[in-house]
C-alpha cells in the first residue's frame, strides 16, 4: 500500500502539533510495511527530497503565503506526478492550497482528509474558498476527527457525520518514560517554586496573555517554551513570575514536563481544536489545566478527573484552578496518575496508528469494515 500525506509543513524542522502527529503517524505507518511519502512545502524555490525512518518527504517549492495558506501554481501538477505510485491520498487540514489543487487536478483516486481544525480566524478569504471545500468533501472516502467533542461541534463536519471516524491523537508513552532525572532535580532547585508550565508558539489563539495577566495570583513560576515575543512579559509586569525559554529540543522539554507541577493550555478560540500538549503531560503524571472551547481540549482532560477545565479568557477562574491544584498535592497526585492511565488506554501511537492502517483498509478494499464513529 502506497500513501502520500499532504500538508504545509513538517517536523523537523517547524515545530508544531499537526506537524509532530504527521511524524509520529508517518513513522509508525511505515514501520507497519506501509510505504509513505510526506508532501509539503518549502521556502526555497526548488523541490527538495529527504528520507528518513523509512519515509519520503517531498518539499514543492512555494512563493509566499496569504493567511498562513503557501502560494503555489504548481501543486495541481504537483499532485498528478503522484498518482501511478498511489494508492491513497491523505490530506491534513486545514490547508486550503493542497485543497483547491486537488479540485483543480481532476485526479480520480481515493482520498482520505485529517481534519484538524475548523478555519476560525480568515472568514473572507474562507468565502471564495468555501465552493472547493464543498466538493473537496462531497468525494471525500472518509473524514478522520481526533475527539467526538469536534465532530459534534465542528459547523463544517456536522455535514459529514457518516463520512467521519474518530482517530484520536496517540503518542509514544516509552519517549516521556525516559528522563534524566538529574536534569529535571536541577530545574527543580533552580526555581525553588511550584512551576507552572506553558508549551507551545505565541499564536493569537493560544491564550499566553491571559495565563500572564492570572499568574500575579499565584505564587509560582511561570515557564514557557516556545516562541513568540518577549515583550509580552513587559507588558504584563511578571518579571518575577514568567521565565521564556524559546525553542528547546525533545529531551529538555521532556526534563521540564517532569519537573513542573501543572501544565496549562490557557487557548481561547477554537483553533486548538485538541491540545496534543495536554498529553504529553499526563503521560508525564502531571495535572494540567485547559480551557472550555468545545473542542477536543475537554476530550483530553477530563474536568476534575485528569485537570480541571476553566472558561476560556477567564484570569480570575484560571488563578483559582492553579492554586486549588498547587496547595492540595492529593488532588495534583490523583489526577496525575488519572492523567497517565487515560493516555494509556486512549491515546497511544500504537493504537492511533493501528485504526489508521484499518480506515485505509476499509477504503481500499471495502470488504473491510471502516472503524467506528465514536471513541
Amino acid at each position: 500500500m502506497k500513501v502520500l500525506h499532504i500538508y504545509k509543513d513538517f517536523y523537523p524542522p517547524i515545530v508544531g502539533g499537526i506537524e509532530g502527529h504527521i511524524n509520529i503517524l508517518a513513522r509508525g505507518l511505515a514501520k507497519n510495511k506501509i510505504d509513505v511519502s510526506v508532501l509539503v512545502s518549502n521556502t526555497r524555490n526548488r523541490i527538495e527530497k529527504i528520507s528518513f525512518d523509512g519515509i519520503q518527504v517531498i518539499k514543492a517549492p512555494e512563493f509566499g503565503r496569504i493567511a498562513s495558506a503557501p502560494i503555489n501554481p504548481n501543486f495541481p501538477m504537483l499532485l498528478k506526478s503522484f498518482v501511478r505510485e498511489t494508492d491513497l491520498f491523505h490530506f491534513h487540514l486545514p490547508n486550503p492550497t493542497a485543497v483547491i489543487s486537488w479540485v483543480i487536478s481532476g485526479i480520480q483516486k481515493p482520498y482520505v482528509a485529517s481534519y484538524h481544525s475548523d478555519i476560525v480566524r480568515q472568514k473572507r478569504l474562507y468565502f471564495f474558498f468555501k465552493p472547493f471545500e464543498k466538493y473537496f468533501f462531497s468525494k471525500v472516502s472518509r473524514i478522520i476527527v481526533a475527539s467526538p467533542r469536534y465532530l459534534e461541534t465542528s459547523k463544517i463536519l456536522q455535514k459529514y457525520k457518516s463520512k467521519s471516524s474518530i482517530i484520536p491523537y496517540g503518542i509514544s508513552i516509552d519517549r516521556f518514560n525516559k528522563v534524566d532525572h538529574r536534569c529535571v532535580k536541577g530545574i527543580k532547585n533552580q526555581f525553588k517554586k511550584p512551576i507552572i508550565l506553558f508549551i507551545g508558539k505565541f499564536r493569537y489563539y493560544k491564550g499566553l496573555p491571559v495565563l500572564l495577566e492570572s499568574m500575579q495570583n499565584v505564587d509560582a513560576i511561570l515557564v514557557i517554551i516556545g516562541s513568540g515575543n518577549r515583550e509580552l512579559k513587559e507588558k504584563y509586569k511578571c518579571r518575577d513570575k514568567a521565565v521564556f525559554l524559546g525553542e528547546l529540543n525533545d529531551n529538555a522539554v521532556n526534563a521540564y514536563l517532569h519537573a513542573c507541577d501543572i501544565l496549562v493550555l490557557p487557548s481561547v478560540k477554537r483553533s486548538e481544536a485538541f491540545g496534543i500538549v495536554l498529553l504529553e503531560a499526563m503521560a508525564c503524571g502531571k495535572a494540567v489545566i485547559s480551557t472550555e472551547l468545545g473542542t477536543g481540549t475537554s476530550y483530553v482532560n477530563l474536568h476534575y478527573q485528569t485537570g480541571i477545565v476553566v472558561p476560556a479568557n477567564n484570569r480570575f477562574e484560571l488563578s483559582e484552578a492553579m492554586n486549588k491544584i498547587l496547595r492540595n498535592a492529593d488532588l495534583r497526585r490523583s489526577f496525575g496518575n488519572n492523567g497517565r492511565e487515560r493516555v494509556k488506554k486512549y491515546f497511544t501511537d500504537k493504537k492511533m496508528i493501528s485504526d489508521t492502517i484499518d480506515l485505509y483498509k476499509s477504503i481500499l478494499d471495502p470488504r473491510n469494515t471502516p472503524p467506528a464513529k465514536q471513541a
